[in-house]
């Protein structure tokens, strides 16, 4: 088996099992229009689920910088797609994330590397949360991290209780964003 670029194994076995999803759905996955559709589908998902194979510490640590600044260094509206666990349906949204240094920071494109690497995992928005939360802070050590994630699930827009306009928001802080004015000085300033 020829693994292509950009793939990882097991391609070949997640299309399989792809056609016979189609099977036990009443399809007829060698007709026309659906014959590509499995090893489609396998490719998708392994793009939609690349996360796994990506350490977001080291994206953090392979930009980290010695610098004397101590204010909030905000990231805001990052654009993310997941995947919900439960359901393997999409939800989406955008991600903020606020940190303050203590003598080291990490280039600004890195945090939405870190936002990018966990939301390409099956995930639930509350753990999404935390592990960007957790990441920033186990591998930046900075005064206090604060991540507010807003997301919508296509789990509940498409089945259940299919309410299209609901979002959800999640958030997490540790360190000065216990602190009630610093975490109002976040929340003020993504309102901007």
């Amino acid at each position: 088996m020829n693994i292509e670029p950009g793939y990882r194994e097991g391609l070949d076995e997640l299309a399989s099992h792809y056609a016979e999803i189609l099977r036990l759905l009443g399809e007829d996955p060698s007709r026309e229009g659906l014959e590509k559709t499995p090893m489609r589908v396998a490719k998708a998902m392994q793009v939609l689920t690349r996360g796994y194979s990506e350490d977001p510490h080291k994206v953090l640590t392979d930009a980290l910088f010695e610098e004397n600044y101590n204010q909030m260094v905000i990231v805001r509206d990052i654009d993310f797609f997941s995947m919900c666990e439960h359901h393997m349906l999409p939800f989406y949204g955008k991600a903020h994330v606020a940190y303050i240094p203590k003598g080291r920071i990490t280039g600004l494109s890195k945090i939405a590397r870190v936002v990018d690497i966990y939301s390409h995992r099956l995930q639930v928005q509350e753990r999404l949360t935390e592990q960007i939360k957790d990441c920033i802070e186990q591998t930046l050590h900075p005064m206090g991290v604060m991540v507010v994630v807003e997301a919508r699930h296509m789990c509940m827009q498409m089945r259940g209780v299919e309410k299209q306009n609901s979002i959800t928001t999640t958030s997490a802080f540790s360190g000065a964003f216990n602190q009630a004015k610093t975490r109002e000085e976040f929340m003020n300033l993504l309102r901007e």
